[in-house]
């Protein structure tokens, strides 16, 4: 008896250990929100040659797929538009159900800590803001902080549904992002992934490959600093916390992140390599909506913040599919991490609602600077998304115009049909401008939406 029982233990060891189970990566979940109206893919692990059966709620269609030699799998299955609760049935040699799970809109939001700061660190009406959370059809799913050398093919976490207790610990920019774009899209269920690691600077969000084989990123790279709070190897935070994520169909990202990179020339290259990178890995050219750092007092580097702001801003004419929230209007300058999350989160979502979604026809964008016409001594300056354009305040002059010295001279500011019109006694011979060039200038200049310019420096 004893013998038998000890060889029908061993034959189920042996039995588990030919047929492994299928698992899937962590980010297939209960509770998880999948892009509607599209095909998503459903991946996984089991035995080599094993058939593994999907079959979602929504349509009760079976999906079969092999798994590869390499003991992997993968496949594409059609989405309806917005609506659950669903399941899915995964099964093989044994079967995985995933639960309560919703179809509609997928954002990746991912930075530094701007973007990772959430009610717990104290924001703008937090405690009414949290109160007021519940939403199970807003969903979260958080990316803990984790390097590694090589790209990874999972990660650790789970989806939740928003409430009280979950909203306080997530980031409050995605958030209101969320909260803003079911306003729009009348409750369709979003799903936000976060993504971020406070004082990180794009190099580790950006393929180890992409800084080496770029002469200018790799010096740019060379000089960062080790940090105690956080990794600054370029590729770390890609490879563990990005690249698990490549097969997870998403409807964008909106990123927080630029601090980190002050004192950077080459900010704008840095950054156009990141999107471009990411787009690449994921075989499509999602929209990408970031937000332009705040004004900041960054110690005796008085220009390093502006020079960032201006990089953002030719990332705009760069790179396609972008947009950019500036913030300077609600940011106070001896705050690094400004409170105002809610101002934040709703202007990413008024981008998205207008340039991915085309329900917003308002004006979405602050001035951005288009070009500049020499006219003898002066200066005009035409501008995008100039309506209605005004100064907040005119005791603040924040436009300056140079001769071919380079040497910058404050100037007389007139706005004349929604361009402005520049002057300096001093500079007979101008040939470039500036605007809000120091780092703690918060923007005077505004169009009709109340919104601020954004800095910049003509070439």
């Amino acid at each position: 008896m004893k013998n038998n029982l000890i060889a029908f233990v061993l034959f189920l060891t042996l039995f588990n250990t030919a047929f492994a189970n299928v698992t899937l990566p962590n980010v297939l979940s209960d509770n998880m929100v999948l892009q509607r109206n599209t095909e998503v893919t459903i991946w996984g692990w089991a035995n080599p040659q094993e058939e593994v059966v999907i079959t979602p709620s929504w349509n009760n269609q079976s999906y079969k797929i092999k798994a590869s030699n390499q003991a992997k799998w993968e496949i594409n299955i059609p989405t309806p538009k917005e609506g659950g609760p669903f399941s899915i049935s995964i099964k093989g040699y044994n079967e995985v159900i995933l639960k309560n799970i919703l179809i509609g809109e997928v954002w990746l939001c991912s930075g530094q800590s701007n973007m990772e700061m959430n009610a717990s660190w104290g924001i703008e009406n937090g405690d009414e803001m949290v109160k007021n959370a519940t939403n199970p059809n807003i969903r979260f799913f958080t990316v803990p902080k984790l390097t590694a050398a090589t790209p990874q093919n999972n990660l650790s976490g789970n989806w939740t549904e928003c409430t009280p207790e979950t909203m306080k610990y997530f980031s409050a920019v995605g958030y209101f992002f969320a909260k803003r774009l079911q306003d729009e899209l009348k409750n369709v269920p979003i799903g936000l992934i976060s993504s971020n690691w406070g004082g990180t600077p794009a190099e580790i969000w950006t393929p180890e490959e992409v800084i080496q084989n770029d002469a200018i990123l790799l010096e740019a790279a060379k000089t960062r600093k080790e940090e105690t709070y956080g990794p600054n190897q370029p590729g770390r935070a890609f490879n563990a916390m990005i690249y698990p994520l490549a097969g997870f169909k998403i409807a964008g990202v909106i990123w927080y992140q630029g601090e980190s990179n002050v004192g950077s020339p080459v900010y704008d290259k840095t950054f156009s390599a990141l999107i471009g990178s990411w787009r690449k890995l994921w075989k499509y050219d999602f929209p990408f909506y970031y937000v332009q750092i705040a004004p900041y007092k960054y110690g005796e580097n008085h220009f390093g913040g502006a020079i960032i702001r201006n990089a953002q801003r030719k990332v705009l004419q760069e790179v396609p599919y972008t947009g950019m929230a500036m913030t300077s209007d609600i940011s106070p300058i001896d705050d690094i991490h400004p409170k105002d999350k809610k101002s934040v989160g709703t202007r990413l979502a008024n981008l998205a609602l207008a340039n991915t979604y085309k329900t917003n026809t308002a004006l979405v964008n602050g001035p951005l600077y288009k070009g500049i016409k020499i006219e003898k001594n002066k200066v005009v300056v035409s501008f995008d998304f100039a309506e209605g354009l005004h100064f907040s305040n005119t005791k603040f002059n924040q436009f300056e115009i140079a001769g071919a010295d380079g040497i910058f001279y404050e100037a007389v500011a007139i706005i004349k049909n929604n361009n402005v019109v520049l002057q300096s006694d001093k500079e007979k011979n101008p040939v470039k401008v500036r605007f809000a060039w120091k780092n703690t200038d918060q923007a005077t200049l505004f169009n009709k939406a109340n919104l601020p310019a954004s800095s910049f420096i003509t070439k």
